[in-house]
This record gives structure tokens, sequence and C-alpha cells, in this order.
């Protein structure tokens, strides 16, 4: 199964990071540049089984499931229905405290793996699925980064 994965780090505690990657509504939308719209389904907050309707911005909509929430150390959700060009689609994003320089801060991970469909056509759309969901989370990350330094979107996190 194919593997995307970006990492940063940030100079802010776990537990704000944490919040920032979680964030909805207008602030979500002021730094998540792979989202067009996003909202909660049946639930006013994210939580362990609760399900989100995502727009990319690219047009593709997707309905996931958080399989885990665990402030504020990781968050993961798998695909209930989306793309027909995906088989399967699950993401995860950890939040590790990390120092550097003497700075206390959180080094992030977030991992997105993925099958195509039809089984036939694996072989030319996982490169591209590689080349581009690659670049898609290394501007996510690199956006979250910034937003986690951004006194606006860190008050309403």
């Amino acid at each position: 199964m194919p593997q995307v994965m970006a990492q940063t780090w940030v100079p802010v505690e776990p537990e704000k990071a944490f919040a920032v990657s979680q964030t909805t509504g207008e602030v979500r939308l002021r730094w998540d540049p792979f989202i067009r719209e996003q909202r909660l389904i049946d639930a006013d907050a994210p939580a362990k089984g609760v399900r989100t309707w995502t727009r990319a911005r690219v047009g593709p909509r997707m309905v996931s499931e958080y399989v885990s929430y665990r402030p504020p150390t990781s968050v993961g959700m798998t695909m209930v229905s989306g793309p027909w060009f995906f088989a399967s689609f699950g993401g995860g994003w950890r939040f590790v405290p990390e120092t550097r320089g003497g700075v206390a801060g959180t080094r992030a991970v977030w991992k997105y793996t993925y099958t195509v469909r039809p089984a036939w056509l694996r072989g030319v759309a996982e490169p591209i699925g590689q080349w581009l969901l690659g670049r898609e989370i290394r501007a996510r990350i690199a956006a979250w980064a910034t937003a986690c330094e951004n006194p606006v979107v860190l008050a309403a996190a």
C-alpha cells in the first residue's frame, strides 16, 4: 500500500499544535490549503467515530471517519466514501514533544496511505498519486506550521 509522509517542527507545545490541526470552520479555512469546504457530520467536535465531509480545493469530496482521536498526541482517519479512484485512503497525524536549540516545541509527522482502483491502473496511477499526494501533504503541513505561529489561529485553537 503506497504511503506519503511529511514532517516538520513548530515552536509550540503539543497541546496547542494538536488543537491547531483540529480547528474547523473559518479558522481551518484560514490555514488549510487542501480544504475548500469541511464540516463534521452529526457532531459538534472531532472525536473517535465522528465523520467529516470534506471537499478538496481541487474538487474531490470525501467522507472520512476518525478511527482514533488522542489529544495531544495523535489522530487517525479512514475514508468511508470518496473519489472513485481510491479503493482505500487513510491518514494519521502524530505530535511529539521535541526541544530544538533550547526551544520546546512539537515535531509533527503526517502520513497518508492509499490504494488506487481499478487494480490494473495501479502501475501508472500510484506513482502519480505519490507525486500529487506528496506535494499536497508537504504544502498542507507547511501551512499548518505557519498557522502554529499565527496569533489569530492560535487564539482560536
